[in-house]
C-alpha cells in the first residue's frame, strides 16, 4: 500500500551530535590579525539530537526533535546516546501530533534494531518501517536539517555553558520548524518526492 492510500505521513529519522566547539565559518578580520577564540572547561559536553522530518502531500511539512545533553563524564552504566525507548517516545509524540499513520524511513543504527524496538513496531498498527540502504545519508532529508543548523545557530559561536549550546540549538530548530519551506528544501535536495 502507498502512503496516499493509508493517508499516512512519510517520516524520515536521523540523529546527530553537537559539541561545545562549533564549526568555523568564514569571517572577516584585519589583514594579518586572524581572529582566535579561547575556550575553557566545558569542551567535553555533547548534545545529541534525534529528528523527524514529516511529509504528506497537501499538508505543511513538519519537524519534530528530541534533545539529550551528555555529561562530561557519564556515570557508570549511563548511556551516551539514545536507547530504543527514546525513539519510541519520539514516534508516539509525532503520531499524536500528526494524527495519522506513519511510514518511517530510517537507517540501520543498532538501536533501531533492538528487540524492544522490533516488538514495539510489531504491535503498533499505525507504524510501518523501512530501512535506508547502508551509507546513504544523501537520501535522508534530516541530514539537511543538521547541515542548516550547523551553518546557522551553531556556527562561529562560543558557548560558555552547556545551557548556552542547548538554547542556541533549540532556537535554531524552532526557526526551522516555523519555516516549512526549509524542511521541504531538505527533501528536494535528496531528489525524493513524498
Amino acid at each position: 500500500m502507498t502512503a496516499a492510500a493509508l493517508g499516512a505521513w512519510i517520516v524520515f529519522e536521523d540523529e546527530a551530535g553537537f559539541s561545545m566547539t562549533p564549526p568555523s565559518r568564514g569571517t572577516w578580520a584585519r589583514r594579518a590579525l586572524t581572529p582566535t577564540i579561547r575556550m575553557r572547561g566545558w569542551t567535553r559536553c555533547r548534545v545529541t539530537l534525534a529528528g523527524l522530518c514529516c511529509y504528506k502531500p497537501g499538508e505543511r511539512s513538519r519537524l519534530f526533535y528530541k534533545l539529550h545533553v551528555h555529561n562530561r563524564r557519564p556515570a557508570k552504566g549511563e548511556r551516551r546516546s539514545y536507547d530504543w525507548r527514546d525513539f519510541r517516545w519520539l514516534l508516539v509524540y509525532a503520531h499524536g501530533r500528526l494524527g495519522a499513520p506513519i511510514i518511517l524511513i530510517w537507517d540501520n543504527l543498532n538501536t533501531h534494531r533492538t528487540k524492544g524496538m522490533r516488538e514495539f513496531i510489531e504491535v503498533t498498527d499505525w507504524l510501518t518501517v523501512y530501512h535506508l540502504p547502508a551509507y546513504t545519508p544523501d537520501l535522508n532529508p534530516v541530514e539537511g536539517i543538521w547541515s542548516v543548523l550547523r551553518r546557522t545557530a551553531h556556527a562561529n559561536t562560543v558557548f560558555a555553558t552547556p545551557e548556552d549550546l542547548v538554547r542556541a540549538l533549540r532556537t535554531g530548530l524552532k526557526k526551522i520548524q516555523y519555516r516549512s519551506h526549509i524542511v521541504d528544501g531538505c527533501l528536494a535536495a535528496t531528489g525524493l518526492r513524498p
